[in-house]
């Protein structure tokens, strides 16, 4: 490993990639979704059940590096009760900051993989749960 990935692939990094373990595949749950990085291969599938419009559980299946993987835990610890509005938003002050153009997004944790920000052949991998979490939050039935 280089420096410069050594200070991407931090302890805290690594653990959160290992950490996806708390939250397996979950076939079960009515709602699913992918996401996969043009740039990288990466890609993640992700379950989701929702109550009220707010996230209420979630499974996933990721093949990505550890920043994939990283980002997959911390958005999965941090979606319970989230509505599709919160979560789009979030992705695009995400894409904002990955740009250049604005604060890192006030999701938690996200500061544990601030540092991929200077790798952009990681930008795809970091926001694979937020994308498959909207593909799967948009194929929910709308009332009425």
């Amino acid at each position: 490993m280089t420096a410069s990935t050594t200070a991407l692939y931090t302890p805290q990094v690594l653990a959160l990639a290992t950490s996806l373990a708390q939250f397996p595949a979950r076939p079960d749950l009515p709602l699913h979704g992918s996401a996969r990085s043009i740039a990288c291969g990466s890609s993640l599938n992700m379950d989701l059940a929702v109550v009220d419009g707010a996230v209420a559980a979630i499974g996933l299946s990721t093949h990505a590096c550890a920043i994939g993987q990283a980002a997959a835990a911390i958005f999965a610890s941090h979606a319970s009760g989230r509505s599709k509005a919160e979560i789009t938003a979030s992705l695009c002050d995400l894409e904002a900051w990955l740009a250049g153009a604005a604060a890192l997004p006030a999701w938690p944790m996200l500061e544990q993989i601030a540092a991929a920000r200077n790798f952009p052949g990681r930008h795809g991998a970091m926001l694979l749960p937020w994308k498959a979490a909207l593909d799967a939050l948009s194929s929910e039935a709308t009332p009425g």
